[in-house]
């Protein structure tokens, strides 16, 4: 009697036909008109073995004309069978269309044990890449360097003028008498009105700020290092996924194929699974390339370009959580940004005390020692040795330094008014940042809590059916590509949520080849109005 059906010819997008009742099917209808069932080669491994139901589950290989890779249960004709086999054993077996009980199973020998291959390398932590970055980054060496300059200069600063000594002479052949007056001299600048503690002050606090500067920078290398370790780590998972997913592709057409071989699917179906293998294989090969970009931006900002692609060891799944009243507290207390804003202020107070201090004259003393070759009018004599001594200042009549006062005023104001900008800029980049760090997390948690359980629980209740010929095995392979896509919406998610939430604990600072601050900036003002304002020539004796 033939079997009525209501089910159409199926299309791989939407599949109608329930391929193991299909199989069942045509195998049942070949049985009314032949003898014997088709029988094949069966090879898998066992994965659990349930003697309460006489079953095993195996992961079986490809069985041309029949199945592809399937994780099923299947009955054994020898139940004797089920007490020396063990998960992890390889098997063979006969199977027979339509048929999902294994005949004459036999456990195939485990082949002898050769000498163990050498370990695979542990793949590369993210304290190993931070400590190569630290070590090798050519921007934390320049910060380093020019923190050494500011602190040079901050002490050249404090330095007391030289003294200047030197030769005097006057009339040395003048006269009838041939007399003349031949010596020397020193001469000293003497820096009062604690201009030079001024200037070292100043100087101090540039060096002050330099060195917040080269904490910020390894902040910045150390966030530049994080930032992408994550990038890889996430790429490398999404190319484990692509590389699932383009394998179930080829599942699917294999699958096809057969359906076809039954007449349950045409040749655009198959032509359908074909162009989705070649879209699984392109987007595959875009994830691999994204993964090779990444590692090439991380092995510069480590300062190692030459280091091959290795593969990461970390937990993608371990987001932060973060709160945002605490962590803009924490940013305008302890961001390098804030700190540098308040030593700007710091340094512009003490330019402004400087700039009143520059118009306080230095004492100019010069002291002289000569031999006088002038005859006395007694004796005739040469007059002998002679002293003499110059002390001098310089009038602040015109030049009272009133418009270095006044624009260090004028700087005062506005880097008092920068810091409240710097603060009230940071509260809004967090604002921001918050908000791409709250929806990329929500959305984590949608896919962990929500829609992977179900996506996964979809496929084993497809794959149950399956089973129990309940079930169409394209259905099989939908839900799974489902959950394989799924598992890579989530990977990029995590990827998201990992950046945004570095940023808010790096303080935005990210860019770890950034050019650090130079000891220069500031520093030429300050010896300018310091030590190189004072004037060490010698007064000339007259």
């Amino acid at each position: 009697m033939p079997i009525e059906t209501n089910l159409c010819k199926p299309t791989l997008a939407c599949l109608r036909v329930v391929f193991g009742v299909v199989i069942f099917s045509c195998a049942w209808t070949s049985q009314a008109q032949q003898p014997a069932k088709k029988e094949y080669l069966f090879r898998g491994k066992v994965t659990q073995v349930d003697a309460a139901s006489k079953q095993l589950t195996v992961t079986n290989e490809p069985i041309e004309g029949w199945m592809g890779v399937m994780t099923m249960a299947f009955r054994v004709s020898n139940e004797e069978v089920l007490k020396h086999i063990k998960p992890g054993d390889q098997l063979t077996a006969k199977v027979y269309a339509g048929d999902f009980t294994l005949y004459d199973v036999k456990v195939v020998p485990q082949a002898p044990a050769i000498a163990a291959t050498p370990a695979q390398p542990p793949g590369l932590n993210l304290e190993t890449l931070e400590q190569m970055a630290l070590a090798n980054n050519p921007s934390i060496a320049q910060a380093q360097a020019n923190l050494r300059a500011a602190t040079g200069l901050a002490k050249q600063a404090g330095l007391y003028p030289n003294p200047t000594v030197g030769y005097y002479g006057d009339e040395i052949r003048g006269g009838f008498s041939g007399g003349g007056k031949q010596g020397g001299f020193v001469s000293q600048t003497i820096v009062i009105g604690g201009k030079l503690g001024a200037a070292r002050r100043l100087a101090q606090l540039q060096a002050n700020h330099v060195e917040t500067s080269e904490q910020a920078q390894r902040l910045r290398v150390l966030n530049n290092v994080r930032s992408l370790f994550y990038q890889v780590l996430a790429a490398q998972r999404l190319v484990e996924v692509r590389q699932n997913l383009a394998k179930l592709a080829g599942d699917t057409i294999q699958t096809s194929r057969q359906l076809a071989n039954v007449g349950q699917a045409d040749r655009p179906d198959i032509l359908q699974a074909e162009v989705e293998r070649q879209q699984a294989i392109v987007t595959l090969r875009v994830a691999e390339q994204e993964l090779r970009a990444n590692w090439r931006v991380l092995a510069a900002v480590i300062g190692k370009p030459e280091l091959p692609l290795t593969r990461l060891e970390g937990d993608l799944d371990a987001l932060p959580e973060l709160n945002y009243d605490e962590w803009v507290a924490t940013t305008l207390r302890e961001s390098p940004e804030i700190k540098l804003a308040q030593q700007a202020v710091e340094r512009s107070e003490a330019s402004l005390v400087q700039a009143r201090k520059a118009p306080i004259p230095d004492l100019q003393i010069t002291g002289i020692l000569v031999q006088n070759y002038e005859p006395l009018e007694t004796t005739r004599q040469p007059t002998g040795l002679q002293g003499g001594a110059q002390i001098g200042v310089q009038l602040p009549i015109f030049n009272r330094n009133q418009g270095g006062v006044a624009a260090a005023k004028a700087d005062v104001e506005s880097t008092k008014q920068n810091l409240v900008r710097v603060q009230f800029q940071l509260q809004r980049e967090l604002a921001g940042m918050f908000r791409d760090y709250t929806s990329a997390r929500l959305l984590v948690q949608q896919y962990k809590a929500e829609m992977l359980p179900r996506a996964e629980q979809a496929y084993r209740l497809y794959q149950a059916n399956y089973q129990r010929m309940a079930g169409a095995y394209p259905q099989v392979l939908i839900s799974q590509r489902t959950l394989f896509q799924l598992e890579a919406d989530y990977v990029q998610a995590l990827a998201n949520a990992w950046q945004s939430a570095l940023v808010i604990r790096g303080f935005g600072l990210m860019d770890g080849l950034a050019d650090p601050i130079s000891p220069s900036a500031g520093v030429g003002q300050a010896g300018s109005s310091g030590m190189g304002a004072y004037n060490s020539r010698p007064v000339t004796a007259q």
